[in-house]
């Protein structure tokens, strides 16, 4: 059985969907994309969460990520069905439709008090990773034989630097445009350093999750902050206007029992994906990214309690969905058309390699021992900060899937677009002083 499915429904399911991809009848939109991505994740998820070794250290979200890049690189992908999965991952743009999901029914299971003590505390780890993160990556790197410039602007800012939209391509335009060249041209030299440092990331969430099982004490299981006494706690009932969870059981609560007439599921859609819209709406004028946005306006609409419990509930259930059943077959996209292996191959070394876990590795240990200075919980406070470290949106996917932290990617957007948008800015200022 898998989640109450007799496992012989998805193999055989998957098997018709791999056939018709052989004789190029997979449909190049929407429907085919969903194919083959749900296909393949409802398979090798569960999977790698079985797999030994495999399992303690990232398990499904690994194996969904990794595996399909792999395939793509020996060829063992047909363009039918690559065309599918880009129709809708990045021409219908379902990735974005997935974070803002997580985002928002987030959010508005939060009670205010969670959230707004979270996000005050959320930036000093932050801060404090990314210069300790910076400093250690350029000294290994020239412990190894590269130079200064080489080891910060092509190994350490890439992995920082917010993912491949939002990093390495203006990055490799800044570049470009201070030292000449074509843009494509630094575009490849950047991506290795930002995927290894993603896998890294990876690895590191799923041990970290492993800790917070063997260590309770360090594990927020989702909340950043320690409760203080008086605190609501999971399953209370809704205090000033709040909704009925907070962030440790925004997810188990989102079941048929949460409310007695069934949440509004298209009220829930509808919220989340007006949100995105007011935020591309803003964005000219407010000039910060949509995503960032999207948070800003979900936690003002959390705040002033603009919405009603129903339309929280209906957004709860959005997410409880697609962050039960969509997050494997999202990484499968990913892995296919956002991790080009052919790059990494190309420059792998054990010194590269070396310097790029250690700007992980640093970034991991400064938000766990910060947060546990601040009263965070250090486990939580580690993996936010370790966002910071991984393939922007694609990354804060794959990372909080390998530790089971789906509720906190709101914290997890913030680290890795606020964190990316800095890196970025800096680095294009600075590169000049190379050219």
């Amino acid at each position: 059985m898998l989640d109450g499915v007799p496992l012989i429904v998805p193999i055989l399911l998957t098997a018709i969907v791999l056939v018709a991809g052989f004789f190029d009848a997979i449909p190049p939109n929407m429907i085919g994309g969903l194919a083959v991505i749900t296909s393949l994740g409802m398979l090798l998820g569960p999977l790698g969460n079985r797999l030994p070794v495999i399992s303690k250290i990232g398990g499904g979200a690994l194996v969904c990520l990794m595996v399909p890049s792999i395939l793509v690189y020996f060829g063992a992908v047909n363009d039918n069905t690559l065309a599918a999965a880009t129709a809708l991952m990045k021409e219908a743009n379902f990735l974005y439709f997935v974070i803002c999901t997580l985002v928002v029914g987030s959010i508005l299971g939060m009670h205010r008090t969670t959230m707004l003590r979270g996000l005050m505390k959320v930036f000093p780890p932050l801060i404090i990773g990314t210069i300790s993160a910076v400093t250690v990556g350029v000294g290994v790197a020239m412990v190894f034989g590269y130079s200064f410039e080489r080891a910060l602007f092509y190994i350490v800012v890439p992995i920082i630097g917010g993912g491949i939209g939002e990093g390495i391509i203006p990055l490799s335009s800044a570049y470009s445009g201070a030292l000449g060249g074509t843009a494509e041209t630094y575009m490849a030299q950047l991506i290795p350093a930002a995927v290894i440092g993603n896998v890294v990331a990876i690895v590191l969430a799923g041990l970290l999750r492993r800790l917070g099982d063997r260590r309770p004490a360090l594990d927020g299981g989702g909340l950043l902050v320690k409760p203080k006494p008086g605190d609501p706690k999971p399953g209370d009932a809704p205090v000033d206007g709040e909704s009925r969870s907070d962030a440790v059981d925004a997810a188990a609560s989102i079941t048929p029992a949460a409310a007695p007439a069934g949440p509004n599921v298209a009220i829930g859609v509808l919220t989340i994906c007006t949100l995105f819209v007011l935020g591309t709406l803003a964005e000219p004028v407010l000039h910060l990214p949509a995503p960032v946005l999207v948070i800003v306006f979900s936690v003002i609409a959390k705040v002033l309690n603009i919405f009603p419990a129903s339309v929280e509930d209906g957004a709860r259930a959005v997410y409880g969905v697609v962050s039960k059943h969509f997050v494997y077959p999202t990484m499968i996209g990913l892995g296919m058309l956002y991790i080009p292996l052919a790059n990494v191959v190309s420059v792998l070394s054990v010194g590269y390699v070396v310097t790029c876990a250690a700007v992980v590795v640093t970034m991991a240990l400064s938000g766990f021992f910060v947060g546990k200075k601040l009263g965070m919980f250090p486990v939580d406070a580690s993996l936010v900060t370790v966002c910071h470290s991984g393939l922007g949106g694609t990354g804060d996917v794959a990372i909080l899937s390998a530790s089971n932290r789906m509720v906190m990617m709101p914290f997890a957007q913030i680290s890795t677009r606020i964190g990316g948008v800095t890196t970025v800015i800096s680095a294009a200022s600075l590169i000049h002083f190379f050219a």
